[in-house]
């Protein structure tokens, strides 16, 4: 059964006709544009968007059918992103790791606070993450690159050195961008999600859910420029290293439905997506696809076992689309 993602705009004029929902404990901070800086203040409690996410959203509507699908994954959330309606839902409120999907807020951090035409300086943390298997695009202190192009190197190839340099450059460290993180999580409701750093890589203080992976992921399908990125196979980047000589590298998608590795069923047209893994996470996959009745699905998997397992369970996902599809079409 479908059932429907709204909200009662009439309940939300009563709480601010009462004032708000106020609790001592949680402080709004504010985001000001400083010369291209990130700064914060304290603008006094406010709890709104926490009732918000809480009370009018999806969490007293949308009951778990994960019966219905034999999914290996801990979570799964399937939405037609066109008419709003969820299709499958399991585990949605349920927090876990969320590895490099949390590279989605960080592009939603970016693409509200920072110019693509940005040229950017690779910060020395950037340059020397040490954690073992963390995936590197491998710049070097000083790198000169465009902040578009760390987008797409972030997003594409999921370098967490991207990461690093973007969070850097647009809030000074990456401890202020990850406050700004924190605070577009609760503007958008994602208020069960807890970021620590840019890039996933594990912190047990680092988690979020299926469902505010989907928020993050349909503000940022308004975005032309994300489209454009999570659309691309593969990536060149042309950039000036540290000691003023023009570079070239190509990295490719880490989604194995571009590489050609994994094929969607017939009637299912992968435009884009972000992937993650580690080894508390699993794997996780969320994607933008167009179903054959032209309708654009957003799909998310998170904690599968392994690789296969995560795109067989996408591949059961988007049976329940065309079984959908078909119905709707016969009716």
């Amino acid at each position: 059964m479908r059932k429907k993602l709204f909200i009662i705009p009439f309940l939300v004029v009563l709480i601010l006709a009462l004032g708000g929902c106020k609790n001592a404990s949680d402080t709004f901070l504010a985001y000001k544009d400083n010369t291209g800086l990130m700064e914060f203040e304290d603008e006094g409690s406010l709890a709104i968007s926490s009732f918000f996410a809480e009370n009018l959203a999806v969490a007293p509507l949308v009951s778990d059918n994960s019966e219905s699908l034999e999914l290996h994954s801990e979570a799964a959330l399937l939405v037609d992103a066109t008419t709003d309606e969820v299709l499958y839902s399991k585990n949605i409120f349920e927090k876990l790791y969320p590895a490099s999907l949390t590279k989605l807020f960080t592009a939603l951090a970016t693409l509200k606070t920072g110019a693509l035409t940005d040229t950017v300086s690779v910060s020395y943390a950037a340059s020397h993450i040490s954690e073992a298997g963390a995936k590197l695009c491998g710049f070097n202190e000083g790198d000169v690159i465009s902040l578009e192009a760390l987008l797409n190197c972030m997003l594409i190839y999921s370098g967490n050195d991207a990461a690093i340099a973007i969070a850097d450059h647009l809030g000074g460290s990456e401890e202020s961008f990850v406050a700004f993180m924190n605070q577009e999580a609760e503007r958008i409701g994602a208020v069960h999600s807890n970021f620590v750093n840019s890039h996933g890589l594990h912190s047990d203080e680092h988690f979020t859910t299926a469902y505010d992976m989907y928020l993050a992921f349909n503000e940022l399908i308004a975005y032309d420029s994300f489209r454009s990125i999570i659309n691309t196979g593969t990536y060149t980047l042309y950039y000036v290293d540290k000691d003023g000589n023009n570079k070239e590298k190509t990295f490719n998608s880490t989604n194995l439905y571009f590489s050609g590795d994994k094929m969607p069923p017939d009637g299912i047209s992968i435009i884009g997506g972000k992937t993650g893994t580690t080894s508390k996470a699993g794997d996780c996959l969320i994607l933008l696809s167009r179903a054959e009745n032209d309708h654009e699905i957003i799909s998310v998997i998170m904690n599968a076992p392994d690789k296969d397992k995560l795109y067989e369970d996408m591949d059961l996902l988007f049976t329940r689309v065309l079984t959908e599809t078909s119905e709707a079409s016969e009716n």
